[in-house]
């Protein structure tokens, strides 16, 4: 494929990304779901919300799959894009239950591409420890945080 027709991917996937339905799962992805537990994803699966975490996971497991079948390049890709990155990071670790529970092949091509990329499991702790920090630096958070201990 030429890099135009891969840019025109690129520049498809970002379209779809900025759809207001899309925006909007994206902007509850990253602002107000933060499982640390299977039981935190089925709820969220079993919420008002679940739309939005599909649309998100299957978003990025789509544009993943384009990548490993070589209609964009894997470096371009991760030039161009890193939210896949952290929205990997944050069901990573409830991955192997959540395949058991739900679906076996759940974000298979997700997981290739960060596998695929260099450092992709480095980059996945670090995004999910980055955005722990963060959350734990916003008033709201630290009142909740200190509720649970």
């Amino acid at each position: 494929m030429s890099k135009q027709a891969e840019a025109d991917l690129i520049l498809k996937l970002y379209e779809l990304r900025r759809e207001a339905t899309m925006r909007k799962a994206r902007d509850w992805y990253f602002l107000e779901f933060n499982p640390e537990s299977m039981a935190d994803y089925t709820n969220a699966l079993f919420s008002e919300h679940s739309g939005h975490l599909r649309m998100v996971l299957t978003y990025w497991d789509m544009a993943a799959t384009l990548v490993n079948h070589g209609a964009i390049d894997l470096d371009f890709f991760n030039d161009a894009n890193g939210e896949q990155i952290g929205v990997f990071s944050k069901v990573e670790p409830f991955l192997g239950e959540i395949r058991a529970a739900y679906n076996p092949q759940f974000l298979v091509n997700l997981e290739k591409l960060i596998d695929a990329t260099p450092d992709g499991r480095k980059k996945t702790v670090a995004a999910r420890e980055r955005m722990e920090r963060v959350r734990s630096q916003i008033p709201s958070r630290r009142v909740e945080a200190s509720a649970r201990s």
